[in-house]
């Protein structure tokens, strides 16, 4: 559906540019112009238990709602999904068991053709750290540290002004870091950071302590009103969290950090511990971290996703990169 909060604003002259997250529960688009004001945006649910052909048209679908209502014309678009991606050849690599027919597809190739127009990939937590660096709550940042949790914990990494997403395109999970007891994780593994702090996660030992089946946005609430267990659960996931950020601190030297995702919505509570957390255990190097709540919320990935998509059109994405050294290469 398109949002009743869509709005439409008269484009430049560039033409716009549309930004898709394709996320396990909904599907949302934003359309921008060259400036990244978001003109309008929509969302239906992801058919994610179908078919990759069916979450690609899901979101060609909401793409071509949008362009109903203008007559600028579509330059790019870019896209954000779950999973390890190949952000240059725009495939799925690696996704979870909660999508069906993801691994392995084509999705920037079957979105790009659809539309007719140039189509760019990213990981979602990617797509997030992009649009917080852009025009969020670090607008700016040279070095960052970005982390979502959801279902999940994802991360992401901002490296002297640009993604690093590393040779593998997992640069930055840190939702997949050992070290935090023995609990068996999504991924197979056990005693990832993820099996703490993560709604899932919040949910799960809630109900193990207290009996009682809530979501982690009510164990939040509880723990604001001073349920012990609810308390208790949340202190163990923001120190969980702490460490993770400090373990990235230590290596990377990296000091600013952005939290988004569904469990960050209860950041009152959650950043506070957080906080708490880390200043127990400051970073060696003694410098102050900056930690900061997501600025941009439900859209950050869909605009970030319209971020990858004007750097690529402007030839300073990462496909562009790759593109000139191999023409490079065959040049020599």
């Amino acid at each position: 559906m398109i949002l009743p909060d869509a709005l439409y604003v008269h484009p430049d002259d560039s033409g716009l540019l549309a930004g898709v997250d394709i996320g396990g529960t909904t599907t949302q688009v934003v359309l921008c112009d060259a400036g990244l004001r978001v003109l309008a945006r929509a969302e239906a649910p992801t058919p994610a238990l179908v078919s990759g052909h069916a979450m690609a048209a899901t979101a060609v679908e909401l793409v071509r709602r949008l362009l109903d209502g203008t007559e600028a014309p579509l330059r790019g678009v870019g896209i954000g999904a779950a999973g390890v991606v190949d952000a240059v050849g725009g495939r799925i690599l690696v996704a979870s068991d909660s999508f069906a027919g993801w691994s392995g597809f084509p999705v920037a190739s079957v979105i790009g053709d659809a539309l007719n127009v140039p189509a760019f990939l990213d990981n979602d937590v990617n797509a997030f750290l992009r649009g917080e660096v852009s025009t969020g709550s670090i607008a700016g940042a040279r070095d960052a540290l970005g982390i979502t949790l959801g279902t999940g914990v994802g991360g992401a990494l901002w490296i002297a002004g640009e993604l690093y997403d590393g040779p593998h395109g997992a640069a930055g999970e840190i939702g997949h870091i050992p070290g935090f007891g023995d609990a068996l994780c999504t991924c197979g593994g056990r005693g990832h950071l993820e099996t703490l702090a993560s709604g899932r996660s919040i949910a799960a030992r809630y109900l193990s302590l207290s009996g009682r089946c809530v979501t982690a946005r009510e164990v939040a609430r509880r723990a604001e009103l001073g349920d012990t267990d609810a308390r208790a659960v949340f202190t163990a996931a923001a120190a969980a969290l702490a460490q993770g950020i400090l373990m990235t601190v230590g290596l990377l030297d990296v000091r600013t950090i952005v939290v988004g995702g569904g469990v960050s919505r209860s950041w009152p509570l959650l950043g506070a511990l957080v906080r708490e957390a880390l200043q127990r255990q400051p970073p060696v190097s003694g410098a102050a971290l900056r930690l900061e709540a997501s600025g941009l919320g439900a859209i950050a990935v869909p605009l970030g996703a319209a971020v990858r998509a004007r750097s690529e059109l402007a030839g300073a994405g990462p496909g562009a990169r790759h593109r000139a050294v191999a023409e490079g290469a065959l040049g020599q």
